[in-house]
């Protein structure tokens, strides 16, 4: 029974139930120490006995150490891992130290994690607790928090429990405080030997309902009466109650304890050979075992509670820690013992050693390989400082700055690449770019510009190029004005870089100069094959440059099919910190070809990835690109949701990153509503704003002529033609010379509309449906305004079902509309197939109806089997369908 916790008992009970019914979640325990989390962890297990328990146990030695807190937690389950689909496979066990480590993103061990842990349950239920998280690694817990936003329907319970300071987005948090003072005096009389009056009162009050205080307190008043004003703070307090009891037991006890609390896993063997140098024998354990201190079985020695290893090791002379160390470090001989012995001999080290710091150096390029960053950065911080002042100590400063990076770690990398005092030209070029890296996502636009460009004329050609590359991509979101200057330093330096780099920066530039204006140096359709001919550079960067250029461009067909293949790598990879804007290029080509489910479920799962990682840029984005989709939906509410958090500049002083899509996709509400007037002066200040050079600015005329054409005023349209007529001659896309061709119609006498609409339909390609729908819809409206009501039906007939099967409600609803003045009464719901079913499904029913298995579904979507099995059992009533094989029938756009 616990004493006060009725409440938090509960919550453990519900996810307990919630777990055994199949049904998955997740739940963070937090407070300070002693303040009853182990103990609910410890109910949580006495209440699963018909479950399948995982335990594991941060230890704060362990902290440098990549993925170690995730082997405790999962050791018992690795036997399952073959049957993780291959990539997670490889990545767990190269995080694990298993097989060779493959380099790759560090979320894709997280995604292991969970097919792992439904690979566990096996049809059943498990329970996974994890206790002391803080003390975790960065990478373990990276991993361990990635698998709990994500659980689903596997029939798992994960309750991990930290000190408060922990932070796990998007975990429901439970956070204990002290026991009120009746549940407390039912604790203290329950457990401890008997107090004087003043004794209780006094260990009530010191304990402030702190479980592990009153349980620990009495003892330290038995053994000699703390004097009146000797009060510490809580832990304090605690802690030192824990030293009593250390202090009683015999000397060389004491010795093999503190080597217990400075030992990194917890190795009986480890623990006892490097006790033997300093004078311990086993028997000596004997002691620490019978006062409760340490639990010891025949492969480890464990610590009743953190609390003890903390104040064992910290209340130690520090001359006599680095005895321990020390003695650690001679104990791991074995060559798969290199990193735990480089951190103590680490440790030990008090000025420069350059065998130390060679060790160090090389285990952190073993945690980068097994994409434990923040271990990496850690081991090459220590190197450096291990370095004596040179060019060695800054190339290890620079190498923690760019582990730190690769993390995503922005306050960790300005500080180490603020470090640097004194470093070469390379040097100083990394360290840049490490922190214009940091200052773009933190949306400090002008701040990464400023270094990227400084920097490249310091840096060997291709790395140059690549700086430039970011710069450019950074003065996209400032104005016209500093995209001339970053592409004129592209256009100078591009031509020194190998020719794959060169010809990306070549299609980069062309199409910079186009959107704002400049004449073009070479033919667009020269550069786009220039730059697909060599595979658009090769590396993911250079790749994405080329997608993203090609849309710019106008060349969307192209453009999906270089976003799509590098989505399926970065799927494939796990490499979900690269993911986020690949999702939304695909997710923008989606939205071209007027798949807009597709696209919203793309452009869904960037906010949460960009959220996670916190890319300030991507969330700005993907809220943009989402408003849009609710505009089109007619969502007015969801639509200035989105467009609200697009606004949202991050850098005072210059526009917000999600400005221009926002803009659109406000104007486009108001036209599905016909608020023209509305329409016009949002799609007017899109055109003329700092932004007009983004895809909005330009995608958005048709927009505008419709909306100008509606309030009787055509001049405001004829500049916006002309620049739409530019790009088409530009582009050579039948798409565009069909926007053309509608804005055109719109605005000639109606003596030349009907050719102009019908030349419009004519070039419409098939995979453009919601343009299509809505020429059709200006068209059947200006037939029926001839009266004409017969051909207009066609028309009508055509628009309203393909608006209905978009779920584009306000479109669907004008069509119906005209199609009821034509005499032909519509009947149909607006809603599509796919209407009924949540973002999730969706995703797992279109690629279902791709042929994927589910467990190819999982791995692509972030998920476990079991989970996409369920969601297609909750689809298919939904669909009308009873088999896979039906999906393929359906209308899945």
């Amino acid at each position: 029974m616990l004493r006060g916790r009725e409440d938090e008992t509960s919550v453990v009970d519900r996810l307990l139930a919630d777990c055994r019914a199949g049904r998955s979640g997740s739940l963070l325990l937090t407070g300070e120490p002693g303040i009853g989390k182990t103990a609910l962890l410890e109910y949580a297990a006495a209440q699963a006995g018909d479950l399948r328990i995982l335990r594991g146990t941060g230890i704060e030695s362990e902290a440098h150490l990549p993925f170690a807190g995730l082997h405790l937690v999962l050791r018992a389950a690795l036997d399952r891992a073959d049957a993780l689909p291959a990539p997670q496979a490889r990545a767990l066990r190269g995080a694990f130290g298993l097989a060779a480590a493959e380099p790759g993103d560090r979320m894709l061990v997280g995604l292991a994690v969970l097919s792992l842990l439904a690979e566990f349950a096996d049809g059943g239920s498990v329970l996974c607790l994890v206790d002391d998280a803080q003390w975790l690694d960065r990478a373990s817990a990276e991993a361990l928090l990635f698998a709990a936003r994500r659980l689903d329907a596997e029939g798992i319970a994960l309750i991990i429990a930290a000190r408060d300071g922990f932070l796990a987005p998007g975990v429901a948090t439970l956070p204990l405080s002290g026991l009120t003072a009746p549940a407390a005096a039912e604790l203290l009389a329950d457990h401890a030997t008997p107090l004087s009056p003043a004794d209780r009162y006094r260990v009530l009050a010191e304990a402030q309902g702190n479980p592990l205080a009153l349980l620990e307190l009495p003892a330290a008043f038995a053994a000699g009466r703390p004097a009146a004003g000797e009060a510490l703070p809580l832990p304090d307090t605690v802690q030192a109650a824990f030293l009593d009891q250390v202090r009683l037991l015999p000397e060389p006890t004491r010795r093999l304890v503190l080597v217990a609390a400075a030992e990194d896993t917890g190795d009986r063997g480890v623990v006892l050979r490097a006790a033997t140098a300093l004078g311990c024998r086993p028997a000596d354990l004997v002691p620490a075992e019978t006062a409760g201190l340490l639990q010891v079985d025949n492969r480890s020695i464990r610590f009743r509670h953190p609390l003890v290893r903390s104040a064992v090791y910290q209340a130690a002379p520090v001359s006599l820690r680095f005895v321990v160390h020390t003695a650690l470090a001679e104990a791991l001989d074995q060559p798969v013992d290199a990193d735990r012995r480089a951190w103590h001999h680490a440790v030990v080290a008090d000025g420069p050693d350059e065998q130390v710091a060679g060790e160090l150096e090389s285990t952190a390029l073993r945690a980068a390989a097994r994409s434990g960053y923040a271990a990496a950065s850690a081991a090459y911080q220590r190197a450096a400082e291990l370095t004596g002042p040179g060019p060695d100590s800054a190339r290890r400063l620079v190498l923690a700055a760019e582990a730190a990076a690769e993390e995503g770690d922005l306050d960790r990398m300005e500080a180490l690449a603020g470090a640097l005092v004194s470093a070469g030209p390379a040097l100083s070029v990394r360290a840049d770019r490490v922190r214009a890296t940091a200052a773009f996502h933190r949306g400090a636009l002008t701040t990464a510009r400023r270094l990227l460009t400084e920097a490249a004329p310091s840096a060997e050609p291709e790395t140059a190029v690549h700086l430039l590359l970011d710069a450019v991509h950074a003065a996209w979101y400032l104005g016209e004005r500093e995209i001339a200057d970053t592409v004129e330093r592209l256009d100078a330096a591009a031509p020194a870089a190998p020719e794959p780099i060169a010809h990306v920066a070549g299609l980069l530039s062309e199409v910079a100069r186009a959107a704002i204006g400049l004449p073009l140096r070479r033919p667009l359709a020269d550069r786009i094959a220039d730059a697909r001919r060599t595979g658009f550079g090769g590396p993911h960067d250079t790749i994405l440059v080329g997608a993203t250029s090609l849309q710019s461009a106008g060349h969307d067909t192209e453009a999906h099919q270089v976003a799509d293949e590098l989505l399926v790598q970065c799927r494939k990879n796990g490499q979900l910190g690269r993911t986020p804007p690949v999702l939304l290029c695909a997710a923008r080509a989606a939205v071209f070809f007027g798949r807009h489910a597709e696209a919203g479920d793309q452009a869904a799962e960037a906010l949460q990835l960009a959220r996670e990682l916190g890319h300030r840029q991507w969330i700005a984005e993907a809220n943009g690109v989402l408003a849009y989709l609710a505009a089109a939906a007619g969502d007015e509410d969801r639509c200035h949701a989105y467009a609200d958090e697009a606004l949202a500049a991050p850098e005072p002083g210059t526009p917000a990153p999600g400005l221009s899509w926002a803009h659109w996709a406000l104007a486009l509400l108001d036209l599905g509503l016909a608020r023209w007037e509305s329409a016009l002066t949002r799609l007017t200040a899109l055109r003329t704003g700092p932004m007009r050079h983004q895809l909005p600015g330009l995608r958005g005329v048709p927009d505008l002529v419709e909306a100008a054409a509606r309030l009787g005023k055509p001049d405001l349209a004829a500049e916006p033609v002309e620049r739409l007529v530019g790009w088409a001659a530009r582009a050579d896309q039948p798409w565009i010379s069909a926007h053309v061709h509608r804005c055109r119609a719109l605005l000639a006498p109606d003596s030349a509309a009907a050719e102009l609409y019908e030349e419009a339909l004519r070039g419409h390609p098939g995979d453009r449906p919601f343009e299509r729908a809505r020429t059709a819809l200006l068209y059947g409206e200006w037939l029926r305004r001839m009266r004409r009501k017969s051909a207009a039906r066609t028309h009508l007939r055509e628009a309203f079902e393909t608006f209905r099967r978009l779920d584009a409600v306000p479109w669907a609803e004008r069509a119906r509309a005209e199609l009821d003045a034509t005499g032909e009464v519509v009947t149909e719901p607006v809603a599509g197939a796919l209407a009924a079913l949540t973002p999730q499904e969706r995703k797992i029913v279109r690629l279902a109806a791709r042929g994927l298995s589910n467990r190819d579904i999982a791995a692509q979507l972030f998920l476990s089997a079991r989970t996409v099995g369920y969601h297609l059992y909750k689809a298919f009533p939904k669909l009308g369908i009873t088999a896979r094989t039906e999906l393929p029938t359906l209308e899945l756009g």
